[in-house]
């Protein structure tokens, strides 16, 4: 399994072939943020690697997760009469957070500043940002937790559900029409909740407790504002560019099957994690939030990833991801009836599984585009220099 190779041939063959489309009319995006980013890449020296760039704003990312994973658990510390986050840690993930969505921006910028534009790059990127939507949407949920002030760690599981799809959707669109729109919720959602964190370290959470407007609470805006973006915004966006591509008689799938397969495993996933939450006999999600979001973030990143493999190299999208199967005997043990604690352990268990095998499989397709197109991941410097 340590040298199993993800990548067929075919599809090395197809990123011989692959050149970068991608389309940006985000208002916010195209006057403010990249003539921002424009800036801010001159900073970096031009020995820097893109990719190093990139995976650090991951860390970022993960870092604000476990650090609200140790300050607030269990995603009560917002709710009235609890220990609150110190706000201290408010300011470190806001900054940390704009500071990573400053290095997605600039990543591709010091890439072609330094001349190192690879397909490579552009995987790494958005395979981590595939990753990214859990660890960000699960620390934000902290703003508001699940106290009377809050939202049910239920509804947070459909509200990760909305983004998780607001993100494939985009690359749906690029699978079938070759270039990939950027969609504008991300860049309006990353400077917003930057924001919003500074401010609740200056105002505290208890600002979050009153009406914005009538009886509207702060968490029913928030809880607006990502339905209203994905059903008004990104859905309709992406329908749009599928219908012109339609029209103009350029759409790589002409089967409505083909064109769909990219939506089954996403949508088992969440069939089966739904399942797993309504018929759990010890309510796991109320048990360990924070273990099951990650358990099906990590599982859809993977799915993600190998659909961003394929229309990079314009290749067949698999039907099924193999993540689909233990996650089904799960449920299917889950259905038959078992103890709390080993439905703990299985959850706990799955999650490890399924971390370490996205983990395996990102390296390994690293390591296979790099041999392929023979560059150094983290590095400018060519194989053959040394």
């Amino acid at each position: 399994m340590a040298g199993y190779e993800y990548v067929s041939p075919e599809q090395l063959a197809g990123f011989d072939k692959y050149k970068y489309s991608a389309v940006d009319t985000n208002p916010l995006s195209l006057y403010i943020m990249h003539p921002f980013w424009n800036t801010v890449v001159k900073v970096f020296p031009t020995w820097l690697a893109p990719n190093l760039i990139t995976f650090s704003g991951f860390l970022l990312v993960v870092f604000n997760f476990l650090l609200m994973a140790y300050f607030d658990p269990d995603f009560y510390a917002s709710a009235p009469g609890h220990k609150h986050v110190p706000d201290w840690v408010w300011i470190i993930v806001g900054v940390l957070n704009f500071v990573a969505y400053t290095l997605d921006g600039v990543d591709g910028k010091q890439a072609r500043r330094t001349n190192s534009s690879t397909p490579l790059g552009e995987l790494f990127d958005h395979g981590l940002d595939s990753w990214s939507c859990v660890y960000f949407v699960v620390t934000v949920y902290s703003i508001f937790g699940r106290g009377s002030s809050g939202v049910t760690v239920f509804v947070l599981y459909l509200l990760l559900w909305v983004v998780l799809f607001s993100f494939i959707l985009s690359h749906w669109e690029k699978y079938n029409t070759g270039i990939l729109f950027l969609p504008w919720g991300y860049d309006v959602s990353q400077v917003t909740i930057s924001f919003v964190y500074i401010v609740t370290a200056i105002v505290g959470v208890e600002a979050w407790y009153e009406p914005f407007l009538f009886n509207f609470l702060y968490r029913d805006l928030f809880t607006a504002m990502i339905i209203g973006c994905a059903l008004c915004v990104t859905l309709p966006m992406s329908l749009l560019n599928f219908f012109r591509s339609y029209k103009n008689n350029t759409l790589k799938h002409n089967s409505v099957y083909e064109a769909m397969v990219p939506f089954f495993s996403p949508c088992l996933l969440f069939i089966l994690s739904t399942a797993w939450i309504l018929r759990s006999p010890s309510d796991i999600l109320e048990l360990h939030p924070r273990v099951f979001y990650l358990m099906v973030g990590t599982a859809f990143a993977n799915i993600t990833c190998q659909l961003i493999v394929c229309q990079m190299s314009s290749t067949r999208c698999p039907t099924l991801n193999w993540f689909l199967v233990p996650l089904f005997l799960v449920v299917i043990v889950v259905n038959v009836g078992v103890a709390s604690y080993i439905e703990s352990i299985l959850l706990f268990t799955l999650t490890t599984a399924f971390t370490l095998a996205h983990i395996h499989y990102g390296v390994r397709v690293v390591k296979q585009l790099s041999n392929h197109f023979q560059i150094y991941p983290f590095s400018l410097r060519k194989p053959n220099s040394d």
